[in-house]
């Protein structure tokens, strides 16, 4: 842990703070002093910080249970380091940050500074900037997770169309991005059909609208259509996915936006030979982690990149919270914290 020259003034800086009010939550802008920071051995300036749904759910108060308060939230960050114990990383480093509890147990990225374990920091590819990093996060991880799980699993753009489910999202835009710029033939599955053409162009070579699905008619055994697919919504559009893919075909489970419950036949996993794959990107290890990085910045890496968030400044973060939770925003959004060289 970082110990502090006890003579030198403590710096303080801007924060969103998640905090009890009442019965209830609130997010409150404030400043904080570094001291008041959580435990770590990098002490960190943080340049960028993106805004899922689960962020979102924490932010307007729909999601605190399991939450430390008050907290700083944002899961994702990336930083420059400005001073480090611990021996990997020097000042001026670029490092980003997902999962293990950040902005639900640890203080997180909506703040100018951030102190954090070394251990859960990853050193930024010599071929990505900042700005590219962010675009990517912790959907960038667990999309690079859930590709290289299909391809273990046999997955080759000859197979045939790989489906992804909630396309308009930020796990499910990246999906498409990624899997188009491997040479896969992606449809894409969005409830909103203003998304199709913007699909179109991240990679998608057809758009289905979730509307015109009959989940209440489900077929165990449909008429095989995927070779794998990368599921953002769950509930049964999961057991629908696995009715209609191909032999030897694999599924990997992103997201439960529709929920948690599904229900399944075990038909098309005893007759066809169908997986269920899962993907835990926020507790990997970092061996795992920094195999998706390399992937992120080489064989996976997409030009597209530009298309795929909006930035916002770090006063929008409340407002893009709710726009967010009300299906208005599409793909990823990305906030500026602090002005950097990045």
């Amino acid at each position: 842990m970082m110990g502090r020259d006890p003579n030198m003034a403590a710096e303080h800086f801007k924060a969103w703070l998640l905090e009890r009010h009442g019965k209830g939550t609130r997010l409150r802008q404030t400043r904080l002093c570094e001291t008041e920071l959580d435990d770590g051995d990098v002490l960190l300036q943080v340049a960028y910080a993106s805004i899922t749904r689960r962020d979102a759910l924490a932010c307007c108060a729909q999601e605190v249970a399991s939450r430390r308060l008050p907290c700083v939230p944002g899961g994702d960050l990336v930083a420059q380091v400005l001073a480090s114990a611990a021996p990997r990383f020097q000042p001026g480093d670029w490092v980003f940050a997902s999962g293990y509890g950040i902005g639900s147990k640890h203080h997180g990225a909506y703040a100018e500074r951030a102190l954090l374990p070394g251990g859960w920091l990853l050193p930024v590819p010599e071929k990505l900037d900042a700005l590219s990093a962010i675009s990517l996060g912790g959907s960038g991880l667990a999309v690079a997770m859930a590709l290289t799980q299909l391809e273990d699993n046999g997955l080759k753009p000859e197979r045939g169309p790989v489906l992804v489910t909630g396309a308009g999202g930020s796990n499910g835009s990246l999906a498409v991005t990624l899997l188009a710029a491997r040479g896969y033939e992606v449809c894409a599955l969005t409830r909103q059909a203003e998304n199709s053409q913007w699909l179109k162009d991240l990679g998608a070579s057809r758009v289905l609208l979730y509307g015109d699905l009959h989940l209440d008619a489900i077929q165990p055994l449909a008429r095989g259509v995927w070779a794998g697919a990368v599921d953002n919504l769950g509930g049964n559009v999961l057991g629908w996915i696995l009715g209609s893919s191909k032999p030897g075909a694999a599924v990997v489970a992103l997201g439960d936006v529709l929920g948690s419950a599904v229900n399944l036949s075990l038909a098309p996993m005893v007759a066809r030979g169908v997986s269920v794959l899962g993907v835990d990107s926020a507790q990997a290890g970092f061996a795992t982690k920094h195999k998706a990085w390399i992937r992120l910045a080489g064989d996976l890496h997409s030009d597209k990149l530009r298309l795929l968030y909006r930035m916002v400044g770090f006063e929008e973060i409340p407002l893009m919270c709710t726009q967010l939770l009300n299906g208005v925003s599409r793909g990823r959004t990305v906030v500026r914290i602090a002005d950097s060289g990045g």
